[in-house]
């Protein structure tokens, strides 16, 4: 078992990524770099290697694909994620590594957006989309985090070990977020001075395409881990509109005694049913999140005594 693991994925990083394993070796001397090779068409894991890496390979293409095999391949007392392409500081890396390791931490988040990301990220619209995510999430899921699309970030091995990795893109960094606020695990933040990628190297990150998969991601996890708060939304928005439809119907029926128009009643009255039918659903499902939260903590329980290592 490792002490230290530090984990790259990669995908077409050449031009950047022997430095960052040299630089993240030079910071944490006792940590294994693995970098995980996403099928790039460079030479990304010779240049890896030649730095000293373990590289290992992830043939289904994705970000979240390659976090996957990641979590289930290595064991480690901290694991600590960055990019391959030197937009983090590997100077941060030791602060980040030592909240997890003291017990502080269960997910360490490196935080771009309060130091320099505005200011040194040239890409306007991801400024404008991290900016949007941050304030949905901590707004829907009332938490603090600073970065939620941050991919600097320290682990703990019973986060890593008890993590479901769903997405297979880069909403993957989203869903961490959400889960550890969900599941009450211990969340610190750690500034970072960001810099934008160096000439030459392109980011993966498709702005829109991506985006629109964050927020998809966001409402689905809301969905999921909230119910309750979900289906009642829904169920109200459906007894507004009938209301609505009715208010006009029933202040006729006063002053005249007459329905002149049925099929608007008709319609009221079959939205009041699904407004019904949304409220039953969100409690039923809210059950279910909690016998689910009940198991998350029996099998937290069981993987802390099952740590490789563990002596007590």
């Amino acid at each position: 078992m490792d002490r230290i693991a530090v984990l790259i994925p990669c995908w077409n990083e050449e031009k950047t990524i022997e430095k960052v394993v040299r630089d993240f070796r030079e910071q944490l001397p006792e940590a294994v770099v693995y970098v995980y090779d996403n099928n790039s068409t460079d030479g990304t894991a010779e240049a890896a290697e030649r730095a000293g890496a373990v590289v290992r390979h992830e043939y289904m293409q994705g970000k979240g694909n390659v976090i996957r095999r990641m979590f289930r391949e290595i064991d480690a007392e901290c694991y600590l994620m960055t990019d391959g392409d030197d937009t983090y500081p590997a100077e941060s890396a030791r602060e980040m590594a030592d909240e997890v390791l003291a017990g502080r931490a269960d997910m360490v988040v490196g935080d771009r957006l309060s130091t320099t990301y505005f200011t040194e990220n040239k890409r306007p619209f991801h400024n404008l989309g991290n900016a949007l995510v941050r304030g949905s999430i901590n707004l829907l899921f009332q938490n603090r985090i600073r970065d939620i699309m941050t991919g600097y970030r320290a682990f703990s091995y019973e986060f890593v070990k008890t993590f479901p990795v769903l997405s297979k893109g880069f909403e993957i960094e989203t869903e961490m977020t959400i889960h550890a606020v969900d599941k009450n695990m211990q969340v610190r933040n750690v500034e970072i001075a960001y810099r934008d990628r160096p000439e030459g190297s392109a980011s993966k990150l498709n702005t829109y395409r991506d985006g629109f998969r964050v927020l998809r991601t966001i409402l689905r996890l809301y969905r999921t881990y909230h119910p309750l708060r979900f289906f009642s939304a829904i169920a109200l928005l459906l007894a507004a509109a009938a209301l609505i439809l009715f208010v006009p119907i029933g202040v006729e029926y006063v002053r005249t005694g007459l329905v002149p128009r049925f099929p608007t009643l008709i319609v009221s009255g079959f939205l009041v049913i699904a407004a019904i039918q949304s409220l039953f659903t969100g409690l039923q499902l809210q059950t279910m999140v909690h016998k689910n939260q009940q198991d998350f903590e029996m099998r937290l329980i069981q993987v802390s005594k099952e740590k490789p290592g563990r002596t007590d």
